[in-house]
């Protein structure tokens, strides 16, 4: 089964990962204040899918290609959640929500704004 997810193209050091993820659609927001990136103009956000034989090797190569603090990248399917960090991963069980509570305090000790990690299983 297949995992779905946003990367945002911004947050990565190395845009390598993206050619081999398949791109659902693509939306580019102009930055707001509710953002809390500034120094940003835009934030590009790639709706994917990744092949369930895949993740591991995706999960690898985006702890290393996103830029330390302030991001993330998710996606999941029916069992599990993958919520990824630079130098980071957390595999969260979707019948656990309670789970996410760790991914959330992590993310929250990057500088991410609180209403970016509210992960829903």
């Amino acid at each position: 089964m297949p995992y779905l997810g946003t990367i945002i193209e911004e947050s990565l050091e190395n845009k390598e990962v993206l050619g081999l993820l398949k791109i659902l659609s693509t939306k580019v927001e102009p930055i707001t204040d509710r953002h809390q990136t500034p120094w940003l103009k835009q934030w590009t956000l790639h709706k994917v899918e990744i092949d369930e034989d895949k993740v591991e090797e995706i999960n690898r190569m985006l702890s290393e290609d996103l830029q330390k603090n302030y991001w993330y990248a998710d996606y999941k399917n029916d069992k599990w959640h993958y919520i990824i960090f630079h130098g980071k991963i957390f595999q969260v069980d979707r019948a656990n929500p309670y789970l996410y509570q760790e991914a959330r305090e992590y993310g929250l000790t990057l500088g991410i704004p609180e209403y970016q990690v509210d992960f829903k299983g």
